[in-house]
């Protein structure tokens, strides 16, 4: 099977550009684009190596296949990029965390503060993306909660309460999503109809949270949204991502999904104790 890719046509459109700052810069994008792509293509080689090996064909076979060395099919399932990283993106993971204004100042300075959970979550999932490969930044995002959503390699933490702007993007999932009544913000699984309203609430050491693959509103890709409907539920949630991504990468690849999550904590510590699934992960399809 061939497949003509038209790489050689990228350089030549970008010769054709007559200011050498435009070429330039053109050029620039194209290198850092034309390098997402490639450790797209790296990803699905090994984890097509790793199926057909799985699935029983013999190493030898393969090589055979592809014309290299045994010993070169070895190189590439232990040195190619983990297949389960593109579930994070390509590229340096930015992780947005929604902040709040501090409480208890006694002077007129504004200052904003992330919460103990959420930071320890960035860190959970920096580690986890590290671990695949790819670096991870936090980017601190202060009222009312202007995140920008229309970028690659982005997950976004914190409830809705700190991000309003994310109820509108959330109404995109059509099985469980955030809610806001007079009792407060709670989840639900819009397709079993039942309300999840956090125990915490009334002194129960126990939260939900939400993780979800998201549509961004420029319609050019998705986001991973993680959010409890407290911050020991944002802390649980983005600790069982990190345990399960090769799995969910195994089952979803890089669709649109969602997933809500019981999370149990020690009251004195904060520290989260057990995290379990509360509703089945649902499909939405799209990549």
């Amino acid at each position: 099977m061939t497949i003509n890719f038209e790489v050689p046509q990228v350089a030549r459109s970008l010769r054709e550009i007559k200011d050498p700052l435009e070429r330039t810069k053109a050029a620039h994008k194209a290198v850092d684009q034309l390098n997402d792509e490639i450790t797209r293509v790296y990803a699905v080689r090994r984890e097509g190596l790793d199926e057909l090996i799985d699935g029983g064909m013999r190493a030898i076979d393969v090589a055979d296949a592809l014309g290299v060395s045994r010993s070169r099919i070895s190189q590439l399932r232990a040195q190619g990029v983990k297949p389960e990283r593109a579930f994070f993106g390509t590229g340096t993971l930015t992780i947005a965390i929604g902040t709040k204004p501090e409480q208890g100042r006694k002077d007129s300075a504004s200052k904003y503060v992330v919460s103990t959970e959420s930071m320890n979550a960035f860190h959970i999932l920096a580690e986890a993306a590290r671990a695949l490969g790819l670096d991870a930044v936090n980017e601190e995002v202060p009222p009312p909660g202007l995140v920008n959503l229309n970028r690659p390699n982005l997950v976004v933490l914190t409830a809705p309460r700190v991000l309003p702007f994310l109820e509108q993007v959330l109404a995109a999932d059509s099985h469980l999503g955030f809610k806001e009544d007079s009792a407060g913000w709670h989840l639900v699984d819009k397709t079993l109809g039942v309300e999840y309203r956090s125990p915490s609430d009334k002194g129960i050491s126990q939260d939900y949270g939400y993780i979800g693959r998201l549509p961004r509103p420029d319609g050019k890709g998705t986001f991973l949204y993680v959010a409890g409907i407290h911050s020991e539920g944002t802390l649980g949630a983005a600790e069982w991502l990190a345990d399960n991504v090769s799995k969910l990468y195994r089952q979803l690849k890089t669709k649109r999904f969602s997933v809500l999550l019981s999370v149990n904590y020690d009251e004195k510590t904060r520290k989260i104790t057990t995290t379990e699934p509360l509703s089945q992960i649902y499909e939405q399809g799209g990549a």
